[in-house]
C-alpha cells in the first residue's frame, strides 16, 4: 500500500481526505469522536504529504484512495474531504459511485473551476516565492491565507508544520503530469453537504454553490465564522456538524 494511513473504530466506514495545505494530522480533532460515534474511521496522507512518499510517476489520488479502501476491505464509505481532499472525493464519487455513500465537503475544490481574482493572486504570490526558493515565505503565505480569525496560535503552528512538511517533500521532487478528470456533478446522486466559509476566498463559496446547484442530493451550508479549514478553526462545532450529517446519511453495514 502506497499511502500512509490510520484506521480506528468499528461500524460504517468514513474516509477523511485532507487539504493539500495539511496532511492526515488535520483530522486529529475529529478522529476519536467519529470513532466513538460508531464509525470505522480511515485517514490517509496523499502522496507527497505527511508520511506518504512523493509520486514516482503519473498517478491519481482518487485511484489511490480507492485502492486503500479495497486494501482495507471497505466496499463503500462516506467521504469527508477538506479543500483538495473534497476534489478527490468528488472524483472518486464520479468514477466509482458504488463505493461512496455520502459526501461531506469542507471548502472543497472543484474540477473544472476557473480561478477567480483572489485565487489567481494567491497562486501568483506562491509561485513567486517558489521561484525565489523562499520555502518559509511560501509556508507563511499559506498559513495566512487559509486560516480564518478563529484559528488559535496552536492551530496556526500545526498547519505551519504540515505545510512545511509537504513543501519539504515536494520541493525538489520531479513533477509528473497526472490525470485531472472533469466531474459531471449531475451524476453524483448520494447525499452531499457542501460547506463554505465566510472568511474564505470567494472561489470556494462559488464552488460550494455550484455543487449544491448541480448535484441532485446536495445542499450548501455557509459557516459565517469559518476560513478555509473549519475542522481546525472550530473543531468541536465542525465535528458536531459532521456527526449529524453522517447520522442522517449513513447506510448501515
Amino acid at each position: 500500500m502506497t499511502l500512509a494511513y490510520d484506521v480506528s473504530g468499528t461500524g460504517p466506514a468514513v474516509v477523511l481526505l485532507h487539504s493539500s495545505v495539511c496532511d492526515r494530522r488535520m483530522w486529529d480533532p475529529q478522529w476519536s469522536d467519529l470513532a466513538a460515534a460508531g464509525y470505522r474511521v480511515v485517514r490517509c496522507d496523499f502522496r507527497g504529504h505527511g508520511d506518504s512518499p512523493v509520486p514516482d510517476g503519473p498517478h491519481s489520488d482518487a485511484a489511490d484512495v480507492a485502492e486503500l479502501m479495497e486494501h482495507l476491505g471497505i466496499g463503500r464509505a462516506a467521504l469527508v474531504g477538506s479543500s483538495y481532499g473534497g476534489r478527490v472525493a468528488l472524483e472518486l464519487a464520479a468514477s466509482r459511485p458504488e463505493a461512496v455513500t455520502a459526501l461531506a465537503l469542507l471548502c472543497s475544490a472543484l474540477p473544472g473551476h476557473a480561478p477567480g481574482a483572489g485565487l489567481r493572486v494567491f497562486d501568483e504570490r506562491e509561485e513567486a516565492l517558489f521561484e525565489a526558493d523562499d520555502l518559509p515565505g511560501a509556508v507563511e503565505l499559506n498559513v495566512a491565507t487559509w486560516l480564518g480569525p478563529d484559528a488559535t496560535d496552536e492551530v496556526r503552528e500545526q498547519v505551519r508544520a504540515m505545510q512545511r512538511r509537504a513543501f519539504e517533500l515536494q520541493w525538489t521532487a520531479e513533477g509528473f503530469p497526472s490525470p485531472r478528470p472533469e466531474v459531471d456533478l449531475r451524476r453524483i446522486t448520494v447525499p452531499c453537504l457542501a460547506v463554505s466559509g465566510g472568511h474564505d476566498l470567494p472561489d470556494f463559496r462559488e464552488m460550494a454553490a455550484t455543487i449544491a446547484a448541480q448535484a441532485p442530493a446536495a445542499r450548501h451550508l455557509e459557516l459565517p465564522w469559518a476560513g478555509h479549514l473549519p475542522s481546525l478553526e472550530r473543531p468541536e462545532e465542525t465535528t458536531a456538524l459532521l456527526t449529524h450529517f453522517l447520522k442522517e446519511t449513513t447506510i448501515p453495514d
